[in-house]
């Protein structure tokens, strides 16, 4: 009998965890509790009617049809500071700003100028923009530097298939929480768990990737079924990011060799009937913010210990299009959600809308890239060394950290 080693992990993960075998090792970071959760937001979410620039006397001009309402009026964005709002579909994430635990950067993203979605997915979960040749994404080589355990589940992606920016060497699991994930496989009946272990119990690769795989369904494995009883009674549905979001915090709570998970949502490529206070965005955006709410209240007081950063790659054009939907564009918004985050605040240079101030006159103009923003919560959150994260986040033109997005 014979067997390849992605046919022999599949078995051993299914749907629940695929043990990617590789190495680990290299120097810790500072804090052996500090967690980090990545939201990544596929098809280029309109930052513009995320965090609504309402202050911009161009915001408006721009956008007639689905352009928000300024605070206090129906439909209207949620007030943040004055000049920003927030889209009204996001209503439950704005306690976590009142409590300064969320914060925004605006006019930010990758300083390459692709629109396309395929190769500025590729820039943003590699952290080399512009550069197509790098094997292994920046969540993979950030393994290196966090402290041991190491193995299987310390990095999580939620989804059937290892995503780009958890390629690499190191050892990560992807997972599946939607509803039917922990129900067993053909390797959890005993006759066949017996038969394989015969077959792959030495010390050779195939063998090891075996076991790993099999640790790691283990270890994930455990109470998941109570997770589930609890969701058939009043929880949400397992579908949909709310309850997806809800058992992530479960699962972090209950396993400590998690150190960093990941999780990508589909839809954001509004290029038709978008909308403005209702409508397709804000179809997306109420379970985005309620997912993240979820996550925020279930992971309680550890939330002090995480960090959790949504980003899209690209933004959307300033000037609606003829379809009163929006086009590829540059500068986005990140979000910045956890307990030592300096929230409640806006962060980055915000360029206006003046059509002086656009990129290629069309786009909100990039003032941030958005790997300083993972430089931040890599050395201020996760307390990695400046050599460590020019590892992580490889020159050339990386300028360093935010400044101020982290409390000391």
């Amino acid at each position: 009998m014979s067997i390849n080693r992605r046919r022999l992990l599949g078995l051993a993960g299914s749907a629940l965890g695929t043990a990617i075998l590789g190495r680990s090792g290299a120097a810790p970071a500072a804090d052996t509790a500090r967690r980090l959760v990545v939201v990544m937001l596929r098809g280029a979410v309109d930052g513009l009617n995320v965090v609504v620039p309402h202050g911009d006397a161009d915001y408006r001009r721009m956008r007639p049809n689905i352009a928000l309402s300024a605070p206090g009026s129906g439909d209207g964005a949620l007030n943040l500071d004055g000049y920003f709002g927030l889209h009204p579909a996001l209503a439950p994430l704005l306690p976590l700003w009142t409590e300064r635990r969320l914060a925004f950067v605006h006019a930010c993203g990758s300083p390459d100028p692709s629109r396309s979605h395929f190769d500025a997915q590729d820039f943003m979960e590699s952290g080399t923009p512009g550069i197509r040749t790098t094997s292994d994404g920046w969540m993979n080589r950030l393994l290196r530097f966090l402290p041991p355990p190491h193995g299987p589940t310390q990095a999580i992606s939620l989804g059937p298939t290892r995503p780009r920016i958890l390629a690499g060497p190191e050892l990560n699991t992807n997972i599946s929480l939607a509803r039917g994930a922990d129900k067993p496989n053909p390797l959890d009946r005993p006759a066949v768990a017996e038969a394989f272990a015969g077959l792959y119990g030495g010390n050779d690769p195939l063998s090891k990737a075996y076991l790993e795989g099999r640790q790691a369904r283990r270890e994930l494995m455990t109470g998941m079924e109570a997770e589930r009883a609890a969701a058939d009674n009043g929880a949400p549905s397992a579908t949909g990011f709310p309850a997806m979001a809800a058992r992530l915090a479960e699962l972090l709570l209950r396993d400590d060799h998690i150190r960093i998970a990941f999780a990508a949502l589909g839809g954001w490529d509004t290029h038709v009937n978008q909308g403005a206070g209702g409508g397709q965005l804000a179809n997306h955006l109420k379970p985005l913010g309620e997912g993240l709410a979820a996550l925020a209240r279930g992971l309680g007081p550890r939330l002090d210990d995480t960090a959790i950063l949504v980003m899209s790659e690209f933004g959307r054009t300033a000037r609606e299009n003829g379809n009163q939907g929006t086009d590829h564009g540059h500068g986005n918004v990140v979000w910045v959600l956890g307990g030592r985050v300096a929230g409640g605040k806006v962060h980055g240079h915000w360029p206006g809308l003046d059509d002086k101030a656009l990129y290629q006159g069309r786009d909100l103009a990039v003032t941030t890239d958005f790997r300083a923003v993972i430089a931040a919560t890599l050395e201020r959150h996760l307390g990695l060394s400046d050599r460590q994260m020019a590892e992580v986040l490889p020159p050339p033109g990386f300028a360093g950290a935010l400044p101020g997005l982290f409390r000391l």
